[in-house]
């Protein structure tokens, strides 16, 4: 790959996966509040293990014991993060050396920027959810930007989907709504609220709070790790991210099939693989208890999914609308 500026995008995608992933990990280990200061952990650079630096530390934060197999997690989290941030600034200036376009660079400097606010606060608020969920959603959105990015550099030979542009809109947007469900849903410790499927608790409508569970109001100063809200609530929270999963198999397969049948059928196949699978380890999400690797690759095949509808929203948005042909001077014979 000859483009270093191409080089550079592709390098922070790759980072930006790796950040998505382990801050799935950090939150589903229970691990989100390891440590309880920001950017360091107990006012260290790294964890505090020896005998000496657990006293001093406890000693520094006395509502906060030391657990080190949380505390890593964390801290390995915000090292991808920060490696992410100064990617995402070489990204900036060497777009700005080169004298290219700089709206998107700016965006991701930006993003990255407010990511890292978010993530103080994800510590500092004590896994407030509307932080929690707004932290997922921020980095879904800069592993997006930077695909959309990596488009816009690479150039590849994508099929004009002009016809199919409201299509693609509406995938876009019921994916990022599920996204968000599932931030939701993870934040509020929701995951296992229902534990079959299709039913819940053996009912096709269990009792739910939905008036609890969708509250955004909620009070900050409680600590939510592990969730502050009833049983009814939590249920509803799941029965939401199902039913916004089944509108998300609705658009979507309608997408693969449109695009299936007007020949795309490579880029078809990609989105609906990612499609089938979300859905596969949602179900076996519910089915196994919540097993830690099939929730890790849930959160993965979210961002892959979400990449593989941008990838076709580029494709419908990124040419021209196709226009008839005008016909020839004097070609039209009168009547």
């Amino acid at each position: 790959m000859k483009d270093r500026l191409l080089t550079l995008v592709v390098a922070g995608i790759a980072l930006a996966v790796c950040v998505v992933v382990l801050g799935a990990y950090t939150r589903l280990v229970d691990a989100g509040l390891g440590c309880p200061d920001w950017p360091g952990c107990y006012g260290l650079i790294g964890v505090p293990e020896t005998p000496a630096e657990i006293a001093a530390a406890e000693a520094a934060f006395p509502d906060a014991p030391v657990e080190v197999d949380k505390a890593w997690p964390e801290m390995v989290h915000r090292y991808f993060a920060t490696a992410l941030g100064a990617l995402i600034l070489g990204i900036l200036g060497l777009a700005a050396w080169r004298k290219d376009p700089l709206k998107l660079p700016a965006i991701l400097t930006v993003m990255v920027i407010v990511q890292g606010a978010f993530g103080a606060w994800t510590v500092t608020l004590k896994l407030w959810p509307q932080v929690v969920t707004a932290h997922l959603l921020g980095g879904m959105a800069t592993l997006a930007t930077l695909w959309l990015y990596a488009l816009l550099l690479a150039r590849p030979r994508l099929p004009a989907l002009s016809d199919m542009r409201r299509l693609a809109a509406a995938s876009l947007g019921v994916v990022i709504l599920q996204i968000a469900l599932g931030g939701w849903v993870s934040a509020n410790y929701a995951g296992l609220a229902c534990p079959d499927f299709p039913l819940c608790h053996g009912e096709v409508v269990p009792p739910l709070d939905i008036a609890q569970g969708f509250d955004v109001t909620q009070d900050v100063g409680p600590n939510y790790l592990g969730g502050q809200l009833d049983s009814e609530a939590r249920i509803a929270i799941q029965i939401g991210h199902r039913l916004g999963a089944v509108l998300v198999l609705g658009v979507v397969g309608l997408l693969c099939v449109r695009l299936h049948r007007t020949g795309h059928r490579m880029l078809a196949g990609a989105v609906a693989a990612a499609l089938g699978l979300q859905w596969a380890l949602g179900v076996a999400n519910v089915l196994a208890a919540l097993p830690l690797p099939l929730a890790v690759l849930h959160n993965a095949f979210a961002g892959a999914l979400l990449l593989g509808v941008v990838t076709v929203n580029f494709a419908a948005f990124g040419r021209p609308p196709r226009r008839p042909p005008v016909p020839a001077a004097g070609s039209a014979s009168a009547h």
